[in-house]
């Protein structure tokens, strides 16, 4: 990667779930400053972070270069090997494992400079409301507790780029605030962050650079002072009424 080349960068993407034709020629580029790609439910977004990670189905075809390393066609885990973190909408986590074993059973994996940043007693420091629940299994967890383990789970590969799909689905305000305070300080230790999100307010509280996805397609590129700032397309994007801004001090 010279210093010039993207850190992520998807050109013409495609998927297919059959015949329907899902992401239909997605083209973005990323540094190492977060990004939020924000939309409605069903515009493609998790096919999208999918189709990124080599996860199937859908089928997806086009170039996603990483590091200037191409892994298209590349299996799911040589993905992850190559320096990114999924932490899926959702959460997936096994209900029959205890928080420990969930951290254990992922061999620390190395950064690109070799350091092995993230182990299994790292992810307690950074989450030390998991430590008090070593021993309970992965649904003994409340909603904010699984989204810790998720999230801590994909650190422990040591990524270089965090790939989040929807990570305030179904959270609280109060931990959503402490999440977001979480995901500032993994940005201030050099992570880079994707952020997938339909919450304008998460999105824009973390990244500045905005994309808006629409029907497969990225439809818009813009930032978070101005959708802020645009109450029709808070509306015509993302269906919802426009945020309350605070008042001038």
């Amino acid at each position: 990667m010279t210093a010039a080349e993207p850190l992520l960068a998807v050109d013409d993407l495609n998927a297919y779930y059959g015949r329907a034709h899902i992401l239909q020629g997605v083209s973005f580029e990323m540094g190492t400053e977060p990004l939020a790609i924000i939309g409605r439910n069903g515009m493609g977004k998790t096919t999208l972070c999918a189709a990124i990670m080599g996860i199937k189905p859908p089928d997806a075809r086009g170039s996603v270069r990483f590091r200037g390393v191409e892994l298209s066609g590349k299996p799911s885990y040589r993905i992850a090997g190559a320096g990114i973190g999924y932490v899926p909408q959702g959460r997936r986590l096994f209900p029959s494992l205890s928080v420990d074993e969930h951290l254990r059973m992922v061999p620390p994996g190395r950064s690109a400079d070799g350091a092995r940043r993230w182990t299994p007693d790292a992810v307690y420091e950074l989450f030390p409301a998991l430590g008090a629940r070593r021993q309970n299994g992965g649904a003994q967890l409340s909603g904010g507790e699984q989204q810790m383990l998720a999230i801590g789970r994909a650190l422990l590969t040591n990524p270089r780029l965090l790939i989040m799909d929807e990570p305030s689905e179904g959270l609280a305000p109060a931990i959503i605030e402490a999440m977001l305070e979480t995901f500032k300080q993994l940005v201030q230790e050099g992570l880079a962050i994707l952020l997938i999100e339909q919450n304008l307010g998460v999105a824009t509280t973390l990244a500045e650079r905005q994309l808006v996805m629409v029907a497969g397609t990225i439809a818009a590129e813009t930032t978070a002072s101005e959708i802020l700032d645009d109450p029709d397309a808070q509306r015509r994007f993302l269906g919802v009424e426009p945020l309350a801004q605070e008042p001038a001090a």
